[in-house]
């Protein structure tokens, strides 16, 4: 089964974009530009306290 975890691994900021790349099995790049077209699009505040309460929330995975 199939855990999100952040990743500590190839982390950016605090892992978040790294850990939905890894879930979904895609390039941690594109989640990291979709992030932030995202977060530009509305308006930076809901797209920013979305990544900050994921931070807080998502366990770490660390490195392997």
């Amino acid at each position: 089964m199939k855990k999100l975890y952040k990743n500590d691994f190839d982390k950016k900021v605090c892992g978040v974009c790294s850990g939905l790349a890894e879930y979904f099995e895609v390039d941690p790049n594109l989640v990291r530009v979709g992030a932030f077209i995202g977060t530009v699009l509305t308006g930076f505040f809901p797209g920013a306290i979305i990544y900050i309460v994921c931070a807080v929330i998502l366990p770490s995975k660390g490195v392997n």
